[in-house]
């Protein structure tokens, strides 16, 4: 082993933040004992930028999304998270890219990933309990603590990587 940091352990929550990401996840465990999530990937090909937010409970910036709740289909809860995290409404239906297993989440956790190319947004996001900071950035000029797995599926839309199943 080369002795380097898990890229991922930057991104881990410490004290109270990680135990209460971590109650958050046993909650829904119990609740869902198989969970499924969505991600959006919106991009607004007019200015190369991605939508991207930092969340107030975990670290790093990531691609907006949540859980699936019952009842409810992944283009339904890629509406409803994108509304809420974003003020992004879809102007038209996304494209699911890819599914992968979460295993940093639980050993049963889903995420589908969406990518978005018709939308609107009826305002800036401005910050909440949830959301810390959100907005458009230019692919070429991502945020700092943007995390690995936003970084890894950036490259399999716009540089044609392989998806991982993993997400």
């Amino acid at each position: 082993m080369s002795g380097a940091a898990d890229p991922e352990e930057a991104f881990r929550q410490t004290g109270w933040p990680g135990l209460r990401a971590r109650l958050f996840h046993f909650y829904f465990l119990l609740r869902r004992p198989m969970t499924l999530g969505v991600r959006g990937l919106v991009y607004d090909r007019s200015t190369n930028c991605v939508f991207l937010i930092r969340h107030t409970y975990v670290p790093g910036w990531q691609l907006p999304g949540g859980g699936v709740e019952a009842g409810e289909t992944l283009e339904e809860a890629l509406a409803r998270e994108l509304v809420e995290e974003g003020n992004i409404a879809l102007s038209a239906p996304p494209v699911l890219k890819s599914m992968h297993f979460n295993r940093r989440s639980s050993n049963r956790d889903h995420v589908g990933l969406y990518l978005i190319e018709a939308f609107s947004q009826s305002g800036p996001k401005l910050p909440d309990h949830e959301i810390a900071e959100a907005g458009f950035f230019p692919l070429d000029r991502l945020p700092e603590g943007t995390t690995p797995a936003t970084r890894r599926r950036l490259a399999e839309i716009f540089e044609s990587r392989p998806a991982s199943a993993y997400w």
